[in-house]
């Protein structure tokens, strides 16, 4: 089914879920909705663009809404971390009901089983890692995660006969281990910063797999949406800290990000594979900026940091390095046809 042909049916899903929850933010909230968003606004304008990063990259939203908050807003790091985990429940989840219900090619294995380890993995973050770790630290390691993730993709691109797959083309019990092994990782990451695990299932589906940018990141928004939606209810249940000013810039927003999720989702269908990769470089370059300009580094956490960065770079130019699935396109011009989701590459 061509982008054209797809079009109505697209608007007429984020249309519905967008009047779902301002139905839902309606009856709930009534008239005093515009007094939260009279006092929170400036929330709610940062995940306009915080929403379409969210919904179309395998950064997530947090990567915009943490150091707006943080440093912008004044907003202290660890409600700024809970905010990013209850924002990315609604956005996020309405990003992936667009991407389900548009038949976006997704790999549906990996969402499964990397998903349920990432649930694991968030729960055990979020209640035991995240109250012990500094999160300027976790912070910085997480993004030179990203910046060796940024030099791993420039040399992959430049390898001769560099193919794409529309599906992982090996699934053993190799693959499975290696996916939830990754689902597990994310999802602490995840639990310490807020996003981590699209990044690091996006790392392996492109670097190792040769998944194409176009089935890997709706792939990983479908799975930081169950990662986020556990660690939401977590916060919320088991560590009863989704209190006070969090709450309003969750009601203030949620509105926002209904509507620019499912959008960033839908852009980055449109969008070559080639231009999702620039848009990840522009990205992490912000990322990187925003860190070193924001992030109150110490001689320790330099040193934590250009470690980090030369190993995760070693690993990811190891996955690079790797031809077990270097198989032909899945169609001369290495588009992902719509119908092509979980083992089928048509």
């Amino acid at each position: 089914m061509s982008g054209n042909s797809r079009l109505p049916r697209v608007l007429v899903v984020n249309a519905a879920l967008a009047g779902t929850v301002w139905l839902i933010w309606a009856m709930v909230w009534g008239a005093r909705y515009f007094d939260v968003l009279a006092q929170d606004w400036r929330v709610a304008v940062t995940m306009v663009f915080g929403s379409l990063v969210g919904g179309g990259t395998s950064e997530g939203g947090g990567a915009i809404a943490f150091p707006v908050l943080t440093k912008g807003l004044a907003v202290p790091p660890d409600q700024a971390r809970i905010f990013t985990f209850a924002i990315q429940s609604i956005g996020m989840a309405a990003a992936s009901l667009s991407i389900l219900l548009c038949r976006v090619p997704v790999e549906r294995r990996v969402v499964l089983y990397g998903s349920a380890a990432g649930a694991v993995g968030v729960m055990l973050s979020v209640t035991l890692l995240a109250p012990l770790v500094p999160l300027p630290t976790v912070r910085a390691l997480f993004t030179m995660l990203l910046v060796a993730l940024a030099v791993a993709l420039v040399v992959q691109l430049r390898q001769r006969g560099y193919r794409r797959n529309a599906t992982i083309p090996v699934w053993t019990g190799r693959e499975l281990l290696l996916v939830v092994c990754a689902g597990f990782a994310g999802g602490i990451v995840s639990g310490v910063v807020g996003v981590g695990e699209n990044c690091v299932m996006f790392l392996l589906l492109v670097l190792l797999f040769r998944v194409s940018e176009k089935v890997a990141t709706p792939t990983t928004v479908v799975m930081m949406t169950v990662v986020s939606i556990t660690a939401f209810l977590t916060h919320v249940f088991v560590t009863g800290d989704f209190t006070g000013p969090v709450v309003g810039y969750w009601v203030a927003a949620a509105p926002v990000v209904a509507v620019g999720a499912p959008l960033g989702a839908w852009i980055c269908t449109h969008l070559t594979p080639l231009t999702i990769r620039v848009v990840l470089f522009v990205l992490i370059a912000a990322e990187l900026a925003s860190t070193v300009l924001l992030v109150p580094f110490t001689w320790g956490m330099v040193v934590a940091s250009a470690i980090t960065l030369v190993l995760i770079t070693g690993l990811c130019l190891v996955l690079v390095r790797q031809g077990r699935y270097a198989t032909p396109p899945a169609t001369p011009d290495e588009r992902v046809p719509a119908g092509a989701v979980g083992g089928s590459a048509r």
